[in-house]
């Protein structure tokens, strides 16, 4: 991103092109306008989804009433989370260092989307593969 540009423009457009999302959810998360946007905007676009809960159980997870945002906003952000305790994602305890396979998970769901996927996800599995080596 550059100077000028417009956040949500950006994040949007790059949600819409992207094959997987990668979210990292922590304690705070759902406290976040930003955060719960983008899970929401990629649960609606039916993305694939890799939750990483990070010093969090999925089952704590609560959207909070914040009356700031709009009654649909809300119901948007509730809808994703309750979407995300369910999928199937990995933990990470940062006491105890981050697990050893996630970096194999999102390798191998970037290979399988490699014949479809954008430039960017593409040289994403590329780079990843070699910060793994």
């Amino acid at each position: 991103m550059k100077p000028g540009d417009k956040l949500f423009d950006k994040i949007n457009s790059a949600i819409l092109e992207c094959k997987i999302g990668l979210a990292v959810i922590s304690p705070r998360y759902c406290e976040s306008y930003f955060c719960l946007h983008e899970l929401a905007l990629l649960m609606e676009c039916k993305k694939k989804v890799i939750p990483i809960f990070v010093d969090i159980k999925p089952s704590q997870l609560r959207v909070i009433n914040n009356k700031n945002w709009t009654l649909e906003d809300h119901t948007r952000f509730k809808l994703a989370i309750e979407e995300a305790k369910y999928t199937v994602g990995l933990t990470f305890n940062s006491s105890q260092g981050m697990v050893t396979s996630a970096s194999d998970i999102i390798i191998e769901s970037l290979k399988k989307n490699r014949s479809s996927c954008s430039i960017h996800t593409c040289q994403l599995a590329k780079f990843a593969e070699e910060i793994k080596d």
